[in-house]
């Protein structure tokens, strides 16, 4: 099996999937209040995804990082992490801006999800709102709370 490499010939390991180019906030440095979305038929589906992280698997990709936009927001993202796990990878991660969390921890450590990222910008949260244009920060704290509870290691 030929291994992954990149211009310098190092092994590349890890995949970032980006699931929707669609978020619950609309953060100052990253997306602007009206932003136009892609429409969703020029979005690959879930399955599409598979297939192409089934052919990095096979060339040496052993972690993923599933990002988006903001991933909780696309349907069937839970299901898609359970696909991951079963196909092989050994760490699966998820980068999160807290929001929908906590609801779907349980699915997704079920799912066999083993770390995940929480996009948190400050522990104030005046400041908060300013920056992600919604007031929002006790939800997302509580989130992250629930998530050190969980087996996901390590939670950031």
């Amino acid at each position: 099996m030929e291994q992954l490499t990149d211009s310098y010939n190092r092994k590349m390991d890890y995949l970032r999937i980006s699931v929707t180019d669609r978020c619950n906030f609309r953060c100052q440095y990253c997306m602007p209040e009206d932003i136009q979305f892609q429409d969703k038929s020029h979005i690959l589906t879930l399955e599409e995804m598979l297939t192409f992280a089934e052919a990095c698997l096979e060339l040496g990709v052993t972690k993923v990082r599933v990002t988006g936009g903001e991933p909780l927001v696309r349907r069937g993202v839970v299901m898609f992490i359970g696909w991951l796990k079963d196909l092989g990878f050994e760490d699966v991660t998820m980068t999160t801006n807290g929001f929908l969390l906590e609801e779907n921890l349980d699915g997704l450590v079920e799912a066999g999800l083993d770390r995940v990222n929480i996009s948190l910008d400050t522990l104030q949260p005046e400041k908060f709102a300013f920056i992600t244009r919604r007031n929002h920060f006790e939800k997302v704290w509580k989130a992250v709370m629930a998530a050190l509870e969980t087996p996901l290691s390590p939670v950031k």
